[in-house]
């Protein structure tokens, strides 16, 4: 439960930290615009609305954006993360002064397009394996810097986080697997390592063929990935697993998209991790227009 604790603060922090970064990148010494324009003491009605279907994504870090800026800013939210949007909704309705409104506008709005892009892409992936018990996942190919965002965001649009970054998980990818001499050797001292810090992570493993599948499956592993397997020895290598060892929880990476991923769902594996899901985004179309009052 501490350790729980610990790591909410450390993403609470991550997200606290990116937002006054991106704050200040944009305003440096000031919106000069709003300054010239805009009496700072003018009040109005602003609307973030879509200008597009998909999913809401990053509504919940707008508004802390709004707050960042001036925290007497008031929102009515029409639509919550994770729920679907149509062209010409209203998501959010912010009332306040508008100079702050302004300054935090672009801001508010890179977060929630690139978050909604991804909620929404991550849903079409979810429903398109929905009749099978693969889950979706993502991966650790995020923006620097905006890791919580992305990993959020997929999770608004029923994905589910694989590991967070280097510290929570052990991942032994081919060259971990090479730099020890093979697998076995690989896995064991992973186990070992763990066992002697007595650290409260799963260990995964990397395979890439059905060879290495069976050395691993002797260490007994939390987690195989199956890497750019095709689907048929995907399958062949489900039922091997499940024959041997039914414990071990099975996810497929590489070369997986739209295209074959209900094909991969359908072979029997727990998990699907999508790397285009955060390092090939396509935001979601949105816009702000103020409403004077």
């Amino acid at each position: 439960m501490k350790m729980e604790s610990s790591r909410n603060d450390f993403y609470e922090g991550c997200r606290s930290r990116a937002i006054m970064l991106a704050l200040e990148e944009d305003r440096y010494t000031g919106d000069i615009t709003t300054l010239a324009t805009i009496d700072n003491r003018q009040e109005g009605r602003a609307v973030i609305k879509s200008k597009e279907d998909g999913v809401a994504g990053g509504v919940e870090v707008a508004m802390q954006v709004f707050a960042a800026c001036d925290p007497s800013i008031e929102a009515v939210f029409h639509r919550r993360d994770g729920q679907i949007v149509n062209r010409g909704d209203v998501i959010l309705e912010l009332t306040g002064k508008l100079a702050p409104i302004l300054a935090g506008e672009r801001t508010a709005l890179n977060f929630m397009q690139r978050m909604s892009g991804i909620a929404s892409r991550t849903r079409s992936y979810v429903e398109r394996v929905g009749h099978t018990k693969a889950k979706i996942l993502d991966t650790r190919k995020t923006v620097p810097g905006l890791r919580y965002f992305d990993k959020e965001a997929v999770r608004i649009g029923g994905g589910v986080n694989h590991r967070f970054g280097l510290y929570d998980m052990m991942l032994i990818k081919d060259n971990h697997i090479d730099a020890s001499g093979g697998i076995v050797p690989a896995i064991r001292r992973a186990q070992k390592y763990r066992e002697k810090h007595a650290l409260d992570v799963k260990i995964e493993a990397e395979v890439r063929s059905l060879d290495e599948l069976s050395k691993a499956l002797v260490c007994v592993p939390d987690i195989i990935l199956l890497d750019n397997f095709t689907t048929d020895l995907m399958k062949e290598a489900v039922d091997y697993v499940r024959r041997a060892c039914s414990g071990v929880v099975l996810e497929a990476s590489g070369n997986i998209g739209m295209h074959n991923v209900k094909d991969v769902a359908e072979t029997g594996v727990d998990y699907i991790s999508i790397g285009e899901l955060t390092h090939s985004v396509r935001a979601l179309d949105l816009s702000m227009t103020v409403v004077l009052t």
